[in-house]
């Protein structure tokens, strides 16, 4: 019996869902998103009672053409997970293209395919100098002087250059996280043994906050509020166990201070004043811009990222300056960062998804981090701060994911009132387009034609 074109299309259709579906998770997208983005695709080209299920490492699609015919099921498995926007925003714009058919199936796999065996016009170099600078501005942030800033650019470099050595070799996530915290807080060490008028604990905390900047909580948190459980289950322990790395570096290199007699010191920073909030804005803006361009995101969005940035530091300050606390503070910056990433995304034409993530880098809970941990180290009557530290650290991150995505539940609504009244909220959409359904109405003007 022969297939009419539409049956061989099928296959095709549920491939080219699938692929972009492994890209997005691959690259930081939540479960919901993923889910939306592929049945939006697979939609559009007339699989209209396709099932899609995203979990953690596979995606599957499903379709049933009748009750009479035999279902078609593809599944494909995500191997790798990495920070890489500029595919992220390919990917984004082939979906708009696709949902405007602008392109057809043949021509978006070859897209797909073209994307995923293409390198990065960013050579490696500069990705590991961002890094750099992105280090060096939080040191800055902290109130460091020239000294530390270029500890902390070095100490950056040779993280990521190490990571990316051991990455190569296919080490899990957890032993580059040890490495990386090992790496600073070893640097940290020489420079206090060097006796050098400075603050290396500043050093430890700037390049806790670039291990940090690449774990998913955001991702896991919004995926437990839509719903995709085991999804979020599974980032929230990725995300852990990444932290875990982290704490078991800075433990050990903080131990072999210790054992060498050399005391890195704890960083206790007073209440920043008014004087001290341009260097607070400068480095937030330096930070956030140089870690969206070691993620690989188009320069065009760099400069609305360092004044999204620099304004959220500023709010996460005064609020804890008028005596709110820190996860408040940095909740109510990340919901101004949530509401403003969505127009602000649409104006570059990046997915906001990239501007959010770098826009609330300065407010990762680093300082909250090393301070519990070297509290930790000195034991005694210690132990019980350095527990409330960690606790306050989590917390700040818990904030910081609630904040964005709440921002975002508001901003797409309000975004749409200027054309229309809106009462139904879409969901934390950070990726991808905001209907399911947005190939009908061009399919009803080809019927009618």
């Amino acid at each position: 019996m022969r297939m009419t074109e539409q049956e061989r299309s099928i296959p095709a259709v549920m491939d080219l869902s699938l692929r972009i579906g492994e890209l997005l998770l691959d690259n930081g997208a939540g479960a919901a998103d993923v889910t939306a983005t592929m049945q939006a695709v697979a939609y559009h080209h007339g699989l209209r009672t396709a099932i899609v299920d995203v979990t953690f490492t596979t995606l599957s699609i499903s379709y049933q053409a009748t009750q009479d015919d035999a279902p078609m099921t593809q599944i494909r498995t995500v191997k790798q997970r990495e920070i890489d926007y500029e595919d992220l925003t390919r990917i984004d714009h082939l979906v708009r293209d696709i949902l405007a058919d602008r392109v057809d199936v043949a021509e978006a796999r070859a897209e797909v395919a073209r994307l995923t065996s293409s390198g990065h016009h960013r050579h490696r170099a500069a990705i590991t100098l961002g890094w750099g600078v992105m280090c060096a501005g939080v040191a800055f942030m902290l109130g460091g002087e020239w000294i530390v800033c270029a500890l902390a650019f070095v100490s950056a470099m040779l993280i990521d250059r190490t990571q990316h050595a051991m990455a190569r070799r296919r080490l899990p996530t957890f032993y580059l996280q040890v490495v990386g915290g090992a790496i600073a807080t070893l640097l940290a060490v020489g420079a206090a043994a060097a006796e050098w008028e400075v603050d290396p604990s500043l050093v430890v905390t700037a390049n806790i906050i670039m291990l940090l900047s690449g774990i998913g909580f955001m991702g896991g948190l919004q995926d437990a509020l839509t719903g995709f459980y085991i999804t979020a289950g599974a980032r929230m322990t990725e995300a852990l166990l990444s932290t875990a790395g982290i704490i078991a570096g800075v433990t050990g290199g903080l131990s072999v201070g210790t054992v060498l007699g050399v005391e890195v010191g704890r960083l206790n920073p007073g209440a920043f004043g008014l004087e001290s909030w341009p260097v607070l804005a400068l480095g937030g803006a330096i930070s956030a811009a140089a870690f969206a361009y070691a993620s690989y995101s188009p320069k065009r969005v760099l400069v609305p990222i360092a004044v999204i940035a620099a304004i959220g530091i500023l709010i996460t300050n005064y609020v804890e300056l008028a005596g709110f606390g820190r996860p408040w503070a940095v909740a109510t910056a990340s919901f101004f960062v949530g509401l403003v990433a969505f127009s602000a995304a649409g104006a570059v034409r990046v997915p906001p998804l990239v501007v959010v993530v770098s826009a609330v880098v300065p407010m990762l809970p680093g300082l909250s981090i090393y301070r519990g941990l070297s509290l930790l180290a000195e034991g005694d009557g210690h132990t019980s701060r350095g527990l409330l530290a960690v606790i306050t650290a989590a917390s700040v991150a818990l904030a910081i994911a609630a904040g964005v995505i709440l921002g975002e539940y508001i901003a797409q609504p309000l975004k749409r009132e200027a054309r229309k009244i809106e009462t139904r909220l879409s969901g934390p959409r950070l990726v991808g387009p905001l209907r399911l359904r947005s190939g009908r109405a061009s399919r009803r003007r080809t019927a009618e034609e």
